[in-house]
């Protein structure tokens, strides 16, 4: 009887660290994201800046956290599709998890070095390349990772600026841009990551920032076109990048007409209820034109106003998507997204 109930035993323990083994197993082969690129993405590297302000995360986590939102952001979304964790900002390296991948992207940044103090594309996919030399991700790790990019957002904005609106040479410049980012995707995938989402470019003609010069009314579509040419561009190399490497290894997410699809139906249902907000204005607002959402003065006194339900917004603020317009693009994207299951080419 003895000798039968430890058999049992030996059984149960052998069956134990059987399964902690593929447990361990499946752990390491986890599916990794990488993020590169601007605010959209950052999810916590911007550590001086409004995204560790309130009233920055009010709807997740409940105080401000690293994201340009009230709440999630696109990287959240990605990775809760991939079934993982938001990866660890890389600013946190050190003394956070690096088990679901680490994030790059860095807000006010682009492909190009912009008006911000932060460390462009060229400088991000540089740090990730260390970690990789550092031996903290594996061959292995690297194959079956998802990268996300986005940028090229801030890049405008800083080409605008320094031209004081003026958009002669765009088009030079959008050349410029693509084939950088170009030249960043190929090295992306020479680092061993065989799956890539860029981003294309939203349509900055409807950030509340340009709207506000129509009273939020509608979008202007002279910048739109700018951002249609690029994400044009972009589609085409990111096209023929893959027909060179002769596997789909680099998958477009649409922004430009998911964001415009997600403010049409906003503006539908507001038409037929004009109890709701209106899509194209910001949920968070300075009260004054020399303040801005999360501007507070010398005394410590809120110098912005919120909407009633952030819930509801699609923009937080300027230029920024609330949690729920980040969700609602999200589920436009979601059929692209369905191209990064085979991470293993």
């Amino acid at each position: 009887m003895v000798k039968q109930t430890l058999s049992v035993m030996t059984l149960l323990l052998l069956l134990f660290f059987i399964l902690r083994e593929v447990e361990g197993d499946e752990r390491l082969d986890e599916v990794k994201l990488f993020v590169f690129g601007d605010s959209y993405v950052d999810t916590g590297n911007s550590v001086n800046s409004i995204s560790y302000k309130p009233p920055s995360g009010i709807t997740f986590p409940g105080t401000p956290a690293g994201r340009f939102s009230d709440g999630c952001v696109l990287t959240d979304y990605i990775a809760s599709y991939l079934k993982i964790k938001s990866p660890t900002p890389y600013v946190f390296r050190n003394s956070s998890e690096q088990q679901h991948g680490i994030n790059f992207a860095h807000g006010g940044t682009g492909i190009f070095n912009t008006l911000a103090d932060g460390p462009n594309m060229t400088v991000q996919i540089d740090s990730f390349e260390k970690l990789i030399q550092q031996k903290i991700y594996t061959k292995a790790d690297l194959e079956s990772s998802v990268a996300l990019v986005n940028a090229a957002g801030n890049d405008y904005a800083t080409f605008l600026q320094r031209k004081q609106g003026s958009i002669q040479n765009i088009q030079a410049f959008t050349t410029s841009l693509i084939q950088q980012m170009s030249l960043n995707l190929r090295r992306l995938h020479s680092l061993g990551i065989n799956k890539i989402a860029v981003g294309l470019l939203e349509p900055i003609g409807c950030m509340p920032l340009i709207t506000m010069a129509t009273s939020y009314d509608k979008c202007l579509e002279p910048f739109n076109f700018i951002s249609q040419n690029h994400s044009q561009m972009l589609l085409q190399t990111v096209q023929e990048l893959n027909k060179e490497l002769g596997k789909p290894v680099f998958v477009t997410l649409d922004l430009y007409n998911s964001f415009l699809s997600v403010l049409a139906t906003m503006q539908k249902s507001r038409s037929e209820d004009p109890t709701l907000m209106n899509p194209l204005q910001p949920c968070c607002e300075g009260v004054s034109m020399e303040y801005y959402c999360g501007s507070v003065d010398e005394r410590g006194k809120k110098k912005y106003g919120l909407c009633q339900k952030p819930e509801v917004s699609f923009f937080w603020e300027g230029v920024h998507l609330s949690q729920n317009g980040w969700y609602r693009v999200y589920t436009m994207l979601y059929s692209s997204l369905l191209n990064l299951n085979q991470t293993k080419l």
